[in-house]
């Protein structure tokens, strides 16, 4: 099964080509990462690569409550126990870099932080918070331009940061309608300078953030996750979005980075995605591709045996299985996700996902 064979990631020896995609699971208290997360993470080391969940490069960069940072000694330090269990079990892992821009409160952030998104336009609905419960999503503030290098700089900070806790390499959160994707889409976009008004401009924001990063650490040490046709986070689907995705894809092989990611987001509620956009950025795209979406082993299989894709991501899959890659080997059932336990604190629904073994046991006595 090809999906279950080594891959060499730009160097870096693969186990297997399962991915664990980045998944928010709100354990981070006070925004640090902890020894729970630590169990978390080493559960799942069998995973050809995982990605973590994304990962605040600042204070500003906070939206949910209990999201990791990596912008203090605190928590490079929490990391740093983390990368270190993940390779003690043969695990490679890189860091998803996020940040939320609008998609945030204020109860969520540090005294001083600041919500900043390329436009002032609020997103419709309510945001979680511990203090005060759903809250009303606040208008963000236009980011001028030393703040769109500020927080460019931010996630160079955060990738330098990834490397010194021990991560593999790091992932450019640049999709679902968090700050990046927020550059790439009109209903977040409409400046008028030069990151704003045509697919140049609105590309502009992710290609300077993905040459700063690659060359602070080294363009094999990093991915980008891209999200054609999502509409989380108030995106839309906007005339020349297609072209806008093929002219991304081919500006960004220019820097050789270790993966794109591609979210297909049709299998959680977005508008179906015209599966051709897909195909023509496997054309385009000249680097090593991930995909993601609601992808069965079977399904997966094939989409590695059809060559459209090199690598798949799991989510909820390997969420409640943390002995995934086993089940697969085995053709073993799959344990089903908790809903109600996705971001509450504690065990329940993050580190007490059953084992087979220990399934097996249970159900013998």
């Amino acid at each position: 099964m090809k999906l279950l064979n080594s891959y060499n990631l730009k160097g870096l020896k693969l186990n297997n080509r399962v991915i664990m995609a980045p998944l928010t699971r709100a354990r981070a208290t006070d925004n640090v990462p902890n020894d729970l997360m630590v169990k978390y993470y080493s559960q799942r080391a069998q995973a050809g690569l995982i990605i973590s969940e994304g990962t605040a490069p600042s204070p500003n960069g906070l939206g949910y409550a209990r999201i990791p940072g990596i912008y203090t000694a605190q928590q490079i330090g929490g990391w740093k126990k983390i990368t270190a269990a993940v390779h003690k079990e043969g695990g490679k892992i890189f860091l998803q870099i996020m940040h939320t821009g609008r998609v945030s409160h204020k109860d969520n952030m540090e005294e001083k932080a600041e919500i900043l998104a390329p436009s002032a336009i609020a997103l419709k609905g309510e945001m979680y918070t511990d203090q005060n419960g759903p809250q009303p999503y606040p208008v963000p503030r236009e980011m001028t331009r030393e703040e769109i290098n500020q927080a460019q700089d931010e996630f160079v900070k955060a990738a330098l940061d990834a490397m010194e806790a021990g991560f593999d390499g790091v992932e450019i959160h640049s999709a679902n309608g968090y700050l990046a994707d927020q550059f790439l889409n009109t209903a977040t976009n409409q400046r008028t300078d030069k990151y704003g008004g045509n697919q140049e401009n609105r590309s502009r924001f992710t290609l300077e953030l993905v040459e700063k990063v690659t060359n602070a650490i080294g363009s094999e040490k990093v991915g980008i996750r891209l999200s054609p046709y999502s509409a989380f986070n108030g995106t839309e689907i906007f005339d020349g979005l297609d072209d806008q995705v093929l002219y991304l894809t081919e500006k960004l092989n220019n820097f050789e980075l270790a993966y794109l990611h591609l979210v297909d987001n049709s299998t959680l509620g977005s508008p179906d995605v015209s599966k051709s956009i897909f195909a023509n950025i496997r054309e385009k795209y000249e680097g090593t591709l991930i995909m993601n979406g609601g992808f069965t082993k079977e399904e997966a299989e094939e989409s590695i045996s059809a060559d459209k894709t090199d690598l798949v991501s799991f989510g909820r899959s390997f969420l409640a299985n943390p002995d995934l890659i086993y089940r697969f080997e085995n053709d073993l059932d799959l344990n089903e996700p908790d809903y109600d336990t996705f971001y509450t604190p504690g065990e329940k629904g993050y580190t007490d996902y059953p084992f087979f073994e220990e399934k097996e046991l249970v159900a013998e006595k």
